[in-house]
């Protein structure tokens, strides 16, 4: 859903550092910006400080399941 209102807004470029395996439409399971017959091209910059936004999502991601 993100990424289908990134298109829809027109946003120029998008970076982020990590990828979601099981989801993401940013080259994980999907690749909407690359996507040929989507009238608008956002630009990817992805890996940006990689390990360490990993690192907050898994942080983040095990303490929630903990309560």
């Amino acid at each position: 859903m993100c990424a289908g209102a990134i298109v829809q807004a027109r946003v120029q470029r998008v970076v982020f550092g990590a990828r979601d395996p099981r989801a993401g439409a940013a080259g994980s399971v999907f690749q909407v910006f690359g996507e040929a017959r989507l009238n608008h091209r956002t630009a990817v910059t992805e890996g940006v400080l990689g390990e360490h936004c990993g690192a907050l999502l898994s942080d983040f991601f095990r303490r929630r399941r903990a309560g």
